[in-house]
């Protein structure tokens, strides 16, 4: 502590601490300038295709990219969500995309591009959840599933006959839909409570669509921000749920196969591939919308993801997929046919 013993050693102090003070007012703006932005706003630009975007977006020579960091503002990700929407309504691939987006700014894009897909693909009409297979989610580098949304045109009944050129990336994978009885499922903690809320399962063999090129490796915030690939789904009949223990055991244990026209088996597998109990799933996705500010409602179609591998779609194919465990008297059958 410095002591002061007389009035010219305070004046002294009085008039150094007014100095510094014009000092400090002057620099503090500098110190702004080169303070670093925060992670969150930062991405990294590399190749032409994104590169080109930004240059239209900030009218700026795009050599000056180069490896530099720049700010994703509001209006950067609405052009790079219309960007995205553009080549899924076309059926493009993405060549190109920026390398080190965070979770944060994938959510952002998503919610653009679905609002950007509304128009042509209708309302919202559930959700589904990805990487919920752990040998998927080692693919991704992940162990954390992710959640996309479902709009009306994207369900199709059995037996509908598909482009195989749905998609840039067209593929197709067993899945399993639920099908939302009340909205008190948005209070449920357990999975036995989850049951309680559901009324009917439905087989669902899901055709996404990963949309960027085999050049580029894929990671999770890249699938999260084209909506996690979601693209068309053939369904089945909604068969009816109870809440007994007998339909959680049913559940897990369900066998799906899927063939082709010859009865060559492509795939398959069973209901535990959903983070060990489809209901977990279910549990998951309320949570997971609970901390975006949504909530499940009434009617809600739930995918709850990936029970066999991903398979590629090939011209002239009509694939079945034969779901064990659902129904006693027989199994249940989904078809599809892919047109050349």
């Amino acid at each position: 502590m410095i002591r002061l013993n007389s009035l010219k050693q305070l004046k002294k102090h009085n008039n150094f601490t007014n100095f510094m003070t014009k000092i400090n007012y002057f620099l503090f703006p500098f110190f702004i300038l080169l303070s670093p932005l925060p992670e969150l706003a930062q991405v990294k630009i590399k190749d032409p295709l994104f590169k080109s975007n930004y240059h239209q977006i900030h009218n700026t020579n795009i050599a000056d990219f180069k490896d530099d960091f720049i700010t994703l503002s509001n209006q950067d990700l609405d052009k790079l969500a219309e960007k995205l929407a553009n080549y899924y309504l076309t059926q493009q691939k993405i060549d190109d995309f920026p390398d080190n987006i965070t979770s944060n700014q994938s959510l952002l894009i998503q919610s653009k591009f679905v609002n950007n897909l509304i128009n042509n693909q209708g309302n919202i009409i559930g959700y589904k959840a990805g990487l919920t297979n752990q040998k998927i989610q080692e693919r991704f580098n992940t162990n954390q599933p992710v959640l996309g949304t479902l709009l009306e045109k994207m369900l199709l009944p059995s037996g509908t006959i598909v482009s195989s050129k749905f998609g840039a990336i067209p593929m197709m994978e067993g899945d399993l839909m639920v099908r939302v009885k009340s909205e008190k499922i948005n209070q449920a903690k357990t999975t036995e409570e989850v049951l309680n809320y559901l009324d009917a399962v439905i087989p669902f063999l899901e055709l996404p669509d990963l949309m960027y090129s085999q050049d580029l490796k894929l990671n999770k915030e890249m699938l999260v921000a084209i909506n996690v690939g979601a693209r068309l789904g053939i369904m089945g009949e909604p068969i009816p749920l109870e809440a007994t223990k007998e339909w959680h055991t049913k559940l897990s244990n369900i066998q799906v196969t899927i063939k082709d026209e010859l009865g060559q088996e492509l795939a398959q597998g069973n209901g535990k591939a959903l983070l060990g109990d489809p209901l977990t799933v279910v549990l998951w996705i309320k949570d997971e919308l609970r901390s975006q500010g949504k909530s499940l409602k009434k009617g809600d179609l739930l995918s709850l993801g990936s029970i066999t591998p991903l398979i590629p779609v090939k011209p002239g194919k009509t694939i079945s997929a034969q779901y064990l465990g659902l129904n006693e008297a027989s199994p249940v059958q989904l078809s599809v046919h892919f047109e050349e």
